[in-house]
């Protein structure tokens, strides 16, 4: 054990803020009395870096940093003596060399402890620091915690301690702060930060998927690679985390012993839960593997945890240092044992697996055995993926050895694991591989693409295994076209899109599913824009939604139903979708049901239940790592963001969606981006950011956005423009968004269509137009878009002068806002009814209460950062106007600048003065 009384700089603490918080506030307390935190947490969490950062930032007195050398464990009370030495006082009561003496006991040693800090911290605050006391002898250990429970009487004393773990029994009641895995946003940073952001992106989720989000594996992960495989150039071998680097991290033993050497109860635990979804392993299980007596024996191992009949390790990465340094030998017995074990209580696929892992070289007859029992086993995808990928590296035959890879990563895949699926599936065949083979590979492939890759990319892997599959599994061949349909749908390419439909869309034989076929048809027709020949089609593929069962058939539903403008039949067909997922325990399946069912939702005004299962929808995809699918979930929050008024919200929610969109093609999702960015843009008051933003997106031309998404956008891209003082730009949209509400695909479009109509009126055709608008959102569900024309039909009766019609349309626009939960449009409603000179309900006094209702609505758009230009065209009022106000502004309440009076504004809408 060494001591020392400073600390280096640590590296940059990714993902420790609060953490980082708790350690600070121990140090404030100092300044008034005694304080102690013990940090736990597996090894390469961070608890050295921790304790580290506290003592190179703690400068109100001295600094005592121990820590034990684990490789010279020590004699009773040898730590405890350095930790004393290091005080510098002398040593009462242990003795320096020799055995301690008879009439030391714990509680005494704790209060010689206590009279050296406390003569230390005489002057100032003392910190002490004190890092893996897990590996202290037992006395000191003892001693060590008798003291922290006293350490009040001590005076200003803070005692920082890291042990690996749960915390020992000893340290019981003592407050505690738990280091967790990083989240994956925070170690990509950290890969970032060590590699420059050179990494490739598939060695790079690699990376991240073997840390498991430990920065310091992580980091030894990344120093055994050489430069020529960081860059791509060349493959690293394989497991990156091997015995060396998990060893590494982990250290050794308590006492000095490699966990190599551990004895054959932890490598028995380890083995076992090699096996998928194992968390813990039965205690019964594990005795018989070893034929000895049953578990709980004195001293049990302190990597291991017993509860309840079932034994696991207290850390993850302990467990994978355990098996991965183990001896082969001793490996491969302890997978013979679970075997005979998992074969006497009946588990015959978990024991034909651990067989196959004790197996060295080729064994084509075990291979056999294992890849029936997976393919008939009532087992979980992974479990089932694990043993066909075994039975693949036990066969000899290259054809056969690819076809159980393909096994393999189509479980993979079904567990909602792309990236796992793509690697495990075969190299490239050549032409001699069966086109069967070929096709199910290039399935598997374009399926996961189009998960979490370059959508054009899984559009060609598709149609590849289409043609391949045409002749020996036509039902497989029908999926990978309707798939191929969908990657093209996602990637904005309405051509391919049409060509998928199109292919042997009437072969019965290749196409038995009446759903699917109906499908195909109703589809294509609605690309052609035959929405009269689509319409049947669709109608028998949303009734399907009523009887099927299949989540594939139920999302073809969701979408048949929106193409037929009928959202309530959609979030249905989608509830009943994420059901099915569910039912069938698809990890792939599940995040794409959540995905249908929010954008339904959404369309059908419910924005909070969207919301809701899009934020579910967006962790399951993470979990998945499909990152197409996130991309659409991050885009669906960022709409219904925009109308509940959170612009941080929305703008992480955009910048999200668009990375991914960006790189792999999402023509639906990134529209769907800009679309809600707009939209946050008009509510805050900003029009003409509004409509430089949709232009590009609604009007004809390359940028266009997607063919089934930008007339949706239309509405809002009309108002920003004519609101903007440019009217001329929204006249020909008009027209568009005239055939699209002829189509009956959107049940809003008649409405808004009427609205934007009025907007674009002369004063004695519009008076009609918002009221016929308004009579037609009565006939559609959703809040929103009635309160948007009620908004706008109340503004235009505003500057007419019409107050007692104005404040009514205004007050029943506030109530649709609030409703829906629209807090920045309901700001525009009450700002209006202000200047109409009526106070909303709810509002009273505050520190902006000397201003005038005009002078109010203008000082919260130059809060939020409007020029006054732009605040002029949101107001309907010239410039001039604006600086006159404005000028009143200032001199009303005392302020020199717009910083000054944003800070007002922020502080009287924190406190509810002004709402």
């Amino acid at each position: 054990m060494t001591g020392q009384t400073t600390a280096t700089a640590p590296p940059q603490l990714y993902g420790r803020r609060s953490r980082l918080r708790a350690v600070e506030g121990l140090l404030d307390r100092l300044a008034s009395g005694g304080a102690v935190l013990a940090v736990t947490g597996e090894p390469g969490l961070g608890r050295t870096t921790l304790l580290h950062h506290a003592a190179r930032t703690f400068t109100a007195g001295p600094v005592l940093h121990v820590r034990t050398d684990s490789t010279a464990p020590g004699r009773p009370y040898a730590d405890l003596r350095v930790l004393q030495r290091s005080a510098g006082v002398p040593e009462k009561g242990v003795p320096e060399t020799g055995a301690p003496k008879e009439d030391v006991t714990a509680d005494t040693a704790a209060g010689d402890l206590l009279d050296a800090l406390r003569a230390t911290a005489a002057h100032a605050p003392l910190l002490v620091c004190v890092d893996d006391v897990h590996l202290w002898d037992p006395a000191s250990r003892t001693a060590l915690a008798c003291a922290a429970r006293r350490l009040h009487t001590a005076g200003r004393v803070g005692l920082l301690l890291s042990t690996r773990g749960p915390l020992a029994r000893d340290f019981a009641g003592l407050p505690v702060l738990r280091l967790h895995p990083l989240s994956t946003a925070d170690a990509d940073a950290l890969l970032d930060e060590a590699t420059g952001g050179e990494v490739p992106p598939v060695l790079r989720a690699d990376l991240l998927e073997e840390a498991a989000g430990n920065p310091a594996l992580l980091l030894a992960l990344l120093r055994r690679l050489s430069p020529a495989e960081l860059s791509g150039e060349r493959v690293p071998a394989r497991p990156l985390a091997d015995a060396a680097a998990l060893t590494g991290v982990v250290g050794r033993c308590p006492g000095g012993t490699a966990w190599a050497d551990a004895d054959d109860l932890l490598l028995t635990v380890a083995a076992a839960l090699r096996e998928p979804d194992a968390e813990d392993v039965d205690a019964g299980l594990v005795q018989r593997a070893l034929n000895g007596p049953a578990l709980g024996r004195d001293p049990f191992p302190e990597a291991l945890a017993l509860t309840d009949g079932r034994v696991r390790f207290h850390s993850g990465l302990v467990r994978r240092a355990v098996h991965a340094g183990a001896a082969p030998d001793r490996r491969r017995a302890a997978h013979r044992a679970l075997a005979r074990a998992h074969e006497a209580a009946g588990h015959r696929l978990l024991a034909l697996l651990h067989r196959a892992w004790a197996a060295t070289g080729r064994e084509p007859l075990l291979a056999e055995e294992l890849s029936a029992a997976a393919a008939t086993a009532s087992a979980s995808a992974r479990l089932r993926s694990v043993a066909h990928a075994r039975a693949a590296e036990l066969t000899p035959q290259a054809t056969l050895r690819a076809d159980r890879r393909t096994d393999a990563a189509e479980q993979a895949l079904l567990a909602g694991n792309s990236r796992h699926a793509l690697r495990l599936l075969p190299e490239p065949p050549g032409e001699a591989t069966p086109p069967a083979v070929r096709g199910r590979a290039e399935l598997v492939r374009g399926i996961a693409e189009r998960y979490d890759g370059p959508v054009a990319d899984a559009h060609a892997s598709l149609l590849s295994a289409a043609r391949l599959l045409a002749g020996t599994a036509p039902a497989r061949s029908a999926a990978a076209t309707l798939a191929a349909a969908d990657a093209a749908w996602a990637a904005g390419l309405m051509t391919e899109c049409h060509g998928a439909l199109a292919q042997d869309a009437t072969d019965a034989g290749r196409d038995p599913d009446g759903p699917a076929r109906d499908y195909r048809l109703g589809m294509r027709a609605a690309l052609e824009g035959r929405f009269d020949a689509a319409e049947p089609h669709l109608r028998r593929v949303v009734g399907h939604a009523l009887t099927g069962d299949r989540p594939e058939s139920l999302l073809r539903s969701v979408a048949a139903a929106l193409l037929l403008g009928d959202p309530a039949s959609a979030v249905r067909a989608g509830t009943r979708a994420l059901a099915a997922a569910r039912n069938r325990g698809s990890g792939a399946l599940e995040p794409r049901a959540l995905e249908y069912l929010a954008y339904a939702e959404l369309r059908a005004g419910w924005h909070a239940q969207a919301r809701a299962h899009a934020e579910e929808g967006l962790r399951a995809a993470e979990r998945a790592g499909q990152r197409n699918t996130a991309a659409h979930h991050h885009a669906v929050l960022a709409l219904a963001a925009s109308i509940e008024g959170e612009p941080d919200v929305v703008a992480g929610h955009v910048s999200a969606a668009l990375a991914t969109a960006r790189r792999h093609g999402l023509a639906q999702a990134a529209t769907l981006a800009h679309w809600a960015a707009a939209r946050a843009d008009l509510g805050r008051g900003r029009p003409l950011d509004a409509a430089d933003r949709l232009g590009p997106l609604v009007r004809p031309g390359p940028r266009r956005g997607h063919f089934a998404v930008w007339m949706l956008a239309v509405p809002c891209y009309v108002e920003a423009a004519v609101l903007a003082g440019r009217p001329q730009e929204a006249r020909p949209i008009v027209a568009d968004l005239e055939v699209w509400a002829g189509l009956d695909a959107d049940p809003h479009a008649p409405a808004q269509l009427l609205r934007c109509r009025a907007l674009l009126a002369e004063p004695e055709d519009a008076d009609e137009l918002y009221l016929r608008a308004l009579d037609l959102h009565e006939h559609t569900a959703g809040d929103f878009e009635r309160a948007r024309t009620e908004l706008l039909y109340g503004k235009w009766l505003r500057r007419r002068r019409r107050l007692r019609e104005a404040r009514d349309r205004l007050g029943a626009a506030l109530v649709g806002f609030e409703r829906c939960g629209a807090g920045v449009w309901a700001r525009q409603a009450r700002g209006e009814l202000r200047a109409n000179g009526a106070a909303p309900s709810g509002e009273g006094p505050g520190a902006l209460a000397r201003l005038t209702p005009q002078q109010w609505r203008i000082a919260r758009c130059v809060a939020d950062g409007a020029t006054n230009r732009e605040v002029a065209r949101s107001l309907s009022v010239s410039t001039r106007t604006i600086d006159y106000h404005l000028r009143n502004v200032y001199a009303a309440l005392g302020v020199r600048s717009r910083v000054e009076l944003a800070r007002i504004v922020e502080q009287a809408e924190k406190s509810g003065a002004r709402l």
